[in-house]
């Protein structure tokens, strides 16, 4: 199956918050924006050095939210979305910690709270159709389509104007690759959005955990050689102070 993705454009950005509108109703969420993403607004366009920015989950390749999760919440979709399974979630949160994007928002003002983030339109994408962001975009600021489509298109845009796109193609390598593509005018570090490993971030999770039994062998082995030592220094002294106690032998 070809990946679809989600490709923006900071260039051809108005700030018109189209896809803010589109995407609370297309999820029946509250009306009210929120300058930053929440459980109630999964995405925001801000305005940055003179650019505008939008902000939603960026539907890794590697989705570390779902390799954090315990009960598999979270799922990435061969088709582009990461999907999250409310009827699974046991709201741990780990999730809202691992993601490096700052995007999953727990519901806290709910007696039974979710996590909540962009969807890409899982169910529009599985029929065929496209986001309700894109689709509503009067400039065509975010497009949506066929990932390796998309690129070639980001990459030849960057070709014909170099000097326009100072920070290249961001989610192409970075976290091991990402389904929301991003183009700017500005360097994408001063957009807030920061430098990423191009590795995908379970890797590094994985390499930590699969060391654990050797260091579990290494520290066992250590704090047994401690207690050994101390142990035996306790056992030293007390037959020292036996001897002094009964003084020197007699002639």
């Amino acid at each position: 199956m070809i990946r679809r993705a989600l490709l923006f454009d900071s260039t051809i950005c108005i700030g018109c918050e189209a896809c803010v509108g589109a995407c609370k109703e297309a999820n029946r969420l509250p009306a009210a924006v929120d300058k930053q993403l929440t459980a109630r607004t999964w995405t925001v366009v801000e305005q940055r050095e003179g650019a505008f920015v939008r902000r939603l989950c960026m539907h890794c390749e590697s989705p570390t939210c779902a390799s954090v999760c315990p009960v598999g919440a979270f799922q990435k979709d061969p088709a582009g979305p990461v999907r999250y399974a409310a009827d699974r979630c046991i709201g741990c949160r780990y999730c809202i910690m691992a993601c490096p994007f700052n995007v999953p928002k727990y519901q806290w003002e709910r007696v039974i709270p979710f996590v909540q983030k962009c969807t890409l339109c899982a169910d529009r994408v599985a029929a065929g159709g496209v986001t309700a962001c894109a689709e509503a975009c009067p400039t065509g600021a975010t497009r949506f389509g066929e990932r390796p489509a998309l690129i070639r298109e980001a990459q030849g845009r960057i070709a014909a104007e170099p000097a326009k796109y100072p920070g290249g193609l961001y989610g192409v390598e970075e976290v091991g690759g990402t389904d929301v593509l991003l183009l700017a005018a500005v360097p994408f570090q001063r957009l807030g959005i920061r430098p990423a490993r191009r590795e995908p971030l379970p890797l590094l999770t994985w390499r930590v955990l699969s060391r654990v039994p050797d260091f579990g062998l290494v520290a066992g082995t250590l704090l047994y050689g401690i207690s050994w030592i101390t142990h035996r220094r306790i056992k030293l002294e007390a037959e020292r102070a036996r001897e002094a106690e009964a003084g020197p032998p007699e002639a």
